[in-house]
């Protein structure tokens, strides 16, 4: 018998009480604070840092929050609109006043509480889904939430578990960091070929995007066919800037480009590179790059030459990335088989730091999976029947 199930059976053999976490816990208030201010006063270097809506987080110092409400104890935040989510912190903290928090006098309560709701964080999604284009919960949808309440002693253990698969996770998270880190110098090592602009250097030559590429911005979205939702007829994915699923903005009936091609973000992730070798439509924020002459160049190794590269952008206004100033990126050019061979490279080197299948990635995803299902029977308790 495992530590947790005979605390269960001495502490709480006839199951445990539900509450709503309104009658559990304290219910923090944030800062009222544009983002406009959050810019003003972003410091690397702060004491304090702030949340505010998405995935939106800064640092700032104390002094310079305006009306500010910060949180010292260990607390939940309830990220309540745009990403529904929560997060537990420790440090001191503030947060937009659009989103609130828990805490109790017993670090372990708020730990658990933590756990209870990302193992319930799809509910709160879905309570979200039907309140307009931007996702948000009301404060009354986790104020009536009903939460298990074992013994301290319990829950305590508990954290403990699930802290330890934490712990896992975040250290094979951070090896894999590393391997990616010495994958990108590996890749520019790799092609590297010398400086000279506009010449040769081992019958490598560079050449501009422009020169050897078809560049085309992306337009509006097919409003009148498609579908937000893949479909036997809407099946053709629309892409717009973002990395991985959130570049996807739905489906339409026909392809603007069906040869294998490289999308450029032009706008919020500006610079991210993405190899594609299915029919897509692009939009607005996204620069494709074709291959003219798929005997001078391949696609996928343009793709490795433009991935993680960094581009300088015209002063003031929004940042943007434009077809002229892809068009003048110069990039070497070397034999089609010498760029054959060293996608082959790559691409089994790349396969090693991001697919799930093997390596630390598929051992990451397999503890992620077991965490996932320990959480879920963990936080799974018989109610007390009063």
């Amino acid at each position: 018998m495992s530590k947790l199930d005979q605390l269960i059976k001495e502490l709480c053999p006839d199951g445990v009480e539900f509450k709503p976490i309104k009658d559990v816990y304290e219910r923090l208030r944030g800062t009222p604070i544009t983002a406009k201010k959050m810019k003003e006063i972003e410091n690397s270097n702060g004491d304090i840092r702030i949340f505010a809506g998405g995935k939106t987080v800064i640092n700032a110092m104390k002094d310079s929050i305006p009306k500010a409400n910060i949180t010292t104890v260990p607390a939940v935040l309830v990220q309540s609109r745009g990403v529904i989510d929560f997060v537990y912190y420790e440090e001191p903290f503030t947060f937009k006043n659009e989103m609130w928090a828990y805490t109790t006098g017993k670090k372990e309560s708020v730990k658990f509480l933590y756990y209870v709701l990302k193992n319930n964080v799809e509910y709160f999604r879905k309570a979200a889904s039907g309140m307009g284009s931007l996702p948000q919960i009301s404060l009354r949808v986790t104020e009536e939430f009903r939460i298990p309440v074992p013994p301290i002693e319990v829950q305590r253990e508990i954290v403990r578990i699930l802290d330890n698969f934490t712990e896992l996770t975040a250290e094979l998270t951070a090896e894999l960091t590393a391997r990616k880190k010495q994958y990108e110098f590996y890749r520019d090592k790799l092609l590297t070929f010398g400086n000279v602009i506009g010449g040769a250097t081992s019958d490598v030559v560079w050449r501009t995007l422009g020169d050897i590429c078809n560049i085309s911005a992306g337009g509006d979205a097919p409003k009148d066919s498609m579908s937000k939702q893949k479909t036997e007829k809407y099946s053709v994915p629309i892409i717009s800037n973002g990395i991985g699923e959130n570049a996807l903005y739905g489906y339409t009936d026909a392809p603007k480009v069906e040869e294998p091609a490289v999308t450029v973000a032009a706008r919020g992730t500006i610079g991210y590179a993405e190899y594609r070798d299915y029919p897509f439509y692009p939009i607005i924020r996204l620069l494709t790059a074709i291959p003219k002459d798929t005997t001078v160049v391949n696609a996928k190794y343009l793709y490795y030459c433009l991935q993680g590269k960094q581009y300088s952008l015209p002063m003031g206004g929004i940042p943007q990335l434009t077809a002229p100033e892809l068009k003048k990126v110069e990039i070497p050019v070397p034999p089609l088989d010498v760029q054959n061979r060293l996608v082959i490279v790559l691409d089994n080197f790349d396969a090693i730091c991001s697919d799930l299948k093997i390596g630390l990635p598929a051992e990451i995803e397999a503890r992620q999976k077991q965490y996932e299902y320990y959480r879920d029977q963990l936080l799974t308790f018989k109610e007390k029947q009063s």
